[in-house]
């Protein structure tokens, strides 16, 4: 009887081990989910990982397209930056505007300040300006982007902003 109940406290013990450990693997599970899973930081969707970018950005950005019918000659997505995401410096042959939606993030045009962007604010960019624009340090970011002209616009992408340019530029 002795040994039958101490078969049963190691068993117990052991299942006890087992039981946390699965528990702290779902924990870190649960945190490595929540470092790659988009905030949603409006109204308007977070899309699909942005991967057919990935290399003109500098941490991770998700894009939902908004607008779908050509004829309109009005593209529209909602790009998402997780904090400290940014884009590399680049132009746009056709100009292009950003409306913040959530969040608060960076636009720079090359040779300027930095100007911070909370949600309502516009930043127009003109054709062929090199810019750079994402999230800051410690927040998520969206923004609406819309392409000018987009029969003609063609992307000049560039060299990334470096974390000194970045850092000088976020600030605050």
């Amino acid at each position: 009887m002795k040994r039958l109940t101490i078969i049963v406290a190691v068993l117990l013990i052991l299942s006890g081990q087992l039981s946390a450990q699965v528990n702290g693997q779902k924990k870190h599970n649960n945190k490595n989910m929540e470092a790659t899973t988009p905030k949603k930081t409006s109204d308007f969707p977070v899309g699909e990982e942005n991967t057919a970018y990935a290399q003109y950005f500098t941490g991770k950005s998700w894009n939902a397209p908004l607008t779908s019918n050509k004829d309109l000659n009005v593209p529209v997505n909602n790009i998402t930056f997780e904090p400290g995401c940014r884009n590399n410096w680049h132009s746009h042959t056709g100009g292009q505007v950003l409306i913040a939606v959530g969040g608060i993030g960076y636009y720079q045009e090359r040779g300027k300040a930095a100007v911070r962007m909370k949600p309502g604010d516009v930043a127009e960019i003109g054709q062929n300006v090199e810019h750079w624009h994402g999230a800051a340090p410690d927040s998520w970011f969206s923004h609406l982007a819309i392409t000018g002209n987009p029969q003609t616009n063609k992307n000049t992408w560039l060299q990334q902003v470096t974390d000194r340019e970045y850092a000088e530029a976020t600030r605050k």
